[in-house]
């Protein structure tokens, strides 16, 4: 009698067979997916800097981090929440066609990287995607308290003695972000306010921050392979970097680390 069937032995060869390949390739699919999201992240940062520096061209300054001086809301109302972020233009809502408040449409503002566990920050482009250097987009009512160097008129790239060391943007947990968030001991304690919480993605330091739920694997583990973040100079070259690049020390001579990189003078 012919046997049409698979043994049982052979039903486990099989079983065994596939349940291999899955070991296999379920990590090489996600690697392949993590390297797709961070070259796209990268596309996204030179997009940005292409529309910062546009935006100079045209208004002979860069744009403000934070305004909120302008009498009326921004084109499709004011990001983020209204529970625990400021109203007022951010410096994308000044670039044409780079923000559009929807949930559904997906622009060059969002990291396709970012890994956020709550529903509140996921949902909010100010948290989580990429932020400009406060040290030279600057806000006329930023608040004097949290750094008098960031109050006043956003610089020009003629303003930076050392454009291609200074940053622009970059990999950011809050849409503006400066060297204190990237500091072990900044000038002034920080808060517990959304923006206080701004971070370099994957910086060691963060793993002592003061951050707000759901923000703790983005800041602790980072978004790319091997704790890297894409980073654009104000110059317009990006490029990608170790997290820990961007860490400003304190030293008993000051803070190291901090100029040119985020301090433009």
């Amino acid at each position: 009698m012919r046997r049409t069937g698979l043994t049982l032995v052979e039903l486990l060869v099989v079983i065994s067979t596939i349940a291999l390949l899955m070991a296999i390739l379920v990590p090489v699919l996600g690697s392949s997916r993590e390297h797709t999201e961070t070259v796209l992240c990268g596309s996204n940062i030179r997009q940005l800097l292409l529309g910062l520096l546009s935006y100079e061209t045209e208004n002979s300054s860069l744009p403000c981090g934070f305004d909120n001086t302008p009498a009326t809301p921004p084109p499709g109302g004011y990001p983020g929440g209204h529970a625990y972020d400021r109203m007022g233009w951010w410096w994308f809502n000044h670039i044409e066609g780079f923000y559009k408040k929807s949930a559904i449409t997906r622009t060059v503002v969002q990291c396709p990287s970012k890994r956020l566990d709550d529903s509140r920050l996921k949902s909010n482009i100010l948290c989580g995607n990429y932020g400009v250097n406060r040290s030279v987009c600057k806000s006329p009512d930023d608040i004097p308290s949290r750094g008098q160097e960031f109050v006043g008129t956003p610089l020009r790239s003629s303003d930076i003695p050392h454009p291609g060391r200074t940053l622009l943007v970059t990999d950011s947990g809050y849409s503006t972000i400066s060297w204190w968030h990237a500091s072990d001991v900044p000038p002034v304690s920080l808060g517990a306010t959304i923006e206080d919480t701004a971070y370099v993605p994957g910086l060691e330091i963060n793993k002592g921050k003061s951050l707000w739920p759901g923000q703790e694997w983005d800041a602790i583990n980072g978004r790319h392979p091997n704790k890297t973040v894409n980073v654009g100079f104000a110059d317009g070259h990006a490029d990608r970097a170790k997290a820990e690049e961007l860490f400003v020390e304190k030293t008993a001579e000051g803070y190291r680390n901090k100029r040119p990189l985020w301090q433009p003078n």
